[in-house]
């Protein structure tokens, strides 16, 4: 059990990183600064720095949370006993749904990278977490029949080693081909969101709830999942 200092550490932690994303809102990550959350959450500079030796290591709080976040909410939204296509459907909804109610994380996540800023080892697990959904989907589609593969296996140098492991479990009829379809979905997918949250399909979408509908069911074709 957490002692009371534990638990006031925690508490002002999670109270800074909760300034710093308003921050985000305000300013942009490429702008954050100590400073300015210390002036908001009213503590010295120096007391900030207790808990965050530099904006880089609050950066990457704020990362490994919208990693997290996001990833909760993919996984929340994977219902395994529904068919592939329709799981693939609502993890699509759910990166989108989230993306539009978080759109200043999504950008830091997503967007152009910080200047300076080099995301250390600590943000994988996070940000493995949604294509982890998308290897059970593959995985489970594959053992079902219901994905179209021809257990090609792999072709040295394509994909590395995390890829093979996480994109269809090892399954032989997920070969390199479905993973690159996959991979090729999966970067199609945060492409539409990113598109639309960041205005470049004004003007050209009238209609972004079945444009969207309509992207994830071609995406689900391309990467091979088939009805029963």
């Amino acid at each position: 059990m957490p002692t009371a200092r534990e638990r006031v550490r925690a508490e002002l932690t999670t109270e800074i990183a909760d300034a710093a994303r308003r921050q985000l809102a305000e300013v942009g990550a490429a702008a954050l600064s100590l400073r300015a959350v210390a002036r908001e959450v009213g503590m010295a500079s120096s007391a900030v720095y207790r808990y965050f030796p530099s904006r880089d290591d609050l950066l990457t709080r704020l990362i490994i949370d919208g990693y997290d976040a996001i990833g909760a909410a993919v996984e929340a939204a994977d219902d395994t006993a529904a068919p592939p296509e329709e799981r693939w459907s609502a993890v699509c909804s759910a990166v989108r749904d989230w993306a539009r109610a978080h759109p200043h994380e999504y950008a830091l996540l997503y967007g152009s990278p910080v200047p300076g800023y080099v995301a250390p080892r600590d943000t994988v697990p996070a940000a493995s977490r949604v294509g982890i959904v998308l290897g059970r989907i593959l995985g489970d589609a594959a053992r079902a029949g219901r994905l179209t593969g021809d257990g090609g296996g792999r072709e040295p140098g394509l994909l590395g080693d995390a890829a093979v492991e996480v994109l269809g479990q090892g399954h032989p009829a997920v070969d390199d081909a479905v993973r690159v379809r996959a991979l090729l979905a999966w970067s199609a997918l945060f492409g539409t969101v990113s598109f639309e949250l960041f205005g470049q399909l004004v003007g050209s979408v009238e209609d972004g709830d079945r444009y969207f509908a309509l992207v994830t069911a071609e995406l689900a074709r391309l990467v091979g999942f088939r009805p029963a």
